[in-house]
């Protein structure tokens, strides 16, 4: 039995065929091969265009059926994980109404700051563990304030895994996990938030059908098979924001395990079964992908908007004239603290845990005589990093205290210095395993299709590649991340 997985990121699609039997990667493709557009009317603002996202999956669905390598009449399942937050509405034919405003869109703050205080703080906290934010609910009610004649013609909210599983079945679904990612789920009584349905005067029409993450949200129709070289009827069995879906992709399903990703943002999921969230909303508590009425499972989700993203600008900045891995290669031949050059990594949106703050991305100390392009490229990493223990420690606040992180050997975890750096940052061991979304997406539709008895059984093949630890030289590292924290205070302040 075979399982596919799809990966709706913010640079690119990407699909996987793993062997249900042993978790073996049989085939992937990705597209487009260059980071996709976000399109910025302003600052602050960040859109992608729904129609452009099936394009890419479906390309990458096609040319990964046409791989040779497996049979695709040999699929039963197919998962799907998402950018999360992302707004996406449709009219009652099922018409794409406007872009899709993204997560780190910044346009609804101010929106999300008059609900918390209509909506009140007891409230807000106590049933929706966080505050409305910049999340899905107040993107649309921006919408609705600003594009009346849109909004009167709304159907269906979506997110972004919803619209794709719209276009492959025909069928629009959610769940509780996917509602609580768009501030619209009421962990109290274990329904849709009505009194933020209400606030923001939303119909109730609006809502698609709620399922749980792990079921059949369709069959994939006649006609895009067809079209795709899959076999029709195929089930979709789950649907999952990235964040949840990387954890899962890492078997971080019970309370106390915790995954970290570093992509075109940055992450730190912890699992917990405490209905809690932080008092100033600076980390965000979501139904986990095995949250259900009778097992409280909650992510709770530290992010921060420019890790993977700044890495890249720093890269087409130079010139562009060198890969990744050279970067990473010239950044460890630099010493520690780059000779006094300090990056603030801000400069992707609002950063939820910086209090909802538009701040740019800043350089401190360049010295022009000094400083090569191999300095910018160390000082981008351990300002990432460094954002990674301010973050952390706001975690620490909350009650997560971790032992170890889980994180895939991708993206940033690529660079073996900035997993050296963020072990000794964070003082916390990591282990490093083979993932990727769209894998941890197939994974989710073996679940789901019950081809899997349980995750456990999911993940019996699942080994780390790799252990990091922190090093001897704390004093050093503390010393570094000293430096960035006044410069970050200063900025703030």
């Amino acid at each position: 039995m075979l399982l596919l997985g799809i990966d709706v990121g913010t640079s690119s699609i990407k699909v996987s065929v793993i062997d249900a039997n042993d978790g073996r990667v049989v085939a992937s493709a990705q597209y487009p091969e260059k980071e996709a557009t976000i399109l910025s009317e302003r600052p602050g603002w960040a859109e992608q265009e729904p129609e452009t996202w099936w394009r890419y999956t479906s390309q990458s669905i096609s040319k990964v059926c046409s791989s040779g390598n497996f049979n695709p009449r040999d699929i039963g399942a197919i998962g799907i994980a998402y950018q999360m937050h992302g707004m996406v509405i449709v009219d009652k034919h099922k018409k794409v109404l406007r872009s899709s405003i993204i997560w780190c869109d910044s346009r609804a703050v101010e929106t999300g700051d008059k609900a918390y205080e209509g909506l009140g703080e007891d409230y807000c906290h106590a049933h929706l563990l966080n505050s409305p934010g910049n999340f899905t609910a107040s993107k649309l009610a921006w919408v609705k304030e600003h594009e009346p004649e849109i909004f009167d013609k709304t159907d269906k909210l979506m997110l972004p895994g919803d619209y794709i599983a719209m276009q492959l079945t025909g069928e629009i679904t959610t769940s509780p996990s996917a509602l609580s990612e768009g501030i619209l789920w009421d962990f109290k009584t274990g329904t849709v938030a009505s009194e933020v349905m209400k606030y923001y005067d939303f119909p109730d029409f609006i809502i698609p059908h709620i399922q749980p993450v792990f079921s059949v949200h369709g069959l994939v129709a006649s006609r895009v098979a067809e079209s795709l070289g899959l076999p029709s009827k195929i089930p979709v069995s789950y649907k999952a924001g990235d964040q949840p879906n990387n954890a899962l992709s890492l078997n971080v399903m019970q309370p106390g395990e915790i995954a970290a990703t570093a992509g075109t943002s940055g992450v730190i999921y912890a699992v917990t079964d405490q209905l809690v969230g932080d008092p100033k909303s600076r980390v965000n508590s979501f139904a986990h992908v095995n949250h259900s009425s009778l097992q409280k499972s909650i992510g709770v989700l530290l992010c921060i908007n420019g890790t993977g993203i700044i890495n890249r600008w720093m890269r087409d900045v130079t010139g562009n004239q060198f890969s990744y891995k050279q970067m990473n290669e010239q950044a460890a031949a630099i010493p520690l603290g780059s000779e006094g050059l300090s990056v603030l990594p801000f400069g992707n949106g609002a950063e939820r845990m910086l209090g909802n703050k538009l701040t740019g991305a800043e350089l401190h100390n360049l010295q022009l005589t000094i400083h090569q392009p191999a300095h910018l490229f160390r000082a981008t990493q351990e300002g990432i990093v460094c954002a990674f223990r301010y973050g952390l420690d706001i975690l620490r606040e909350n009650g997560v205290n971790p032992s170890v992180i889980r994180a895939g050997k991708a993206n940033m975890f690529l660079s073996p210095l900035f997993t050296e750096l963020f072990v000794n940052l964070t003082g916390t061991p990591v282990e490093l395993y083979e993932n990727d979304g769209s894998v941890g997406a197939a994974i989710g539709a073996g679940i789901g299709a019950g081809i899997y008895k349980n995750p456990d059984d999911a993940f019996k093949h699942h080994q780390p590649i790799a252990w990091a630890e922190p090093d001897n030289h704390a004093a050093a590292y503390s010393a570094l991340y000293d430096r960035w924290r006044g410069i970050l205070d200063k900025s703030l302040s």
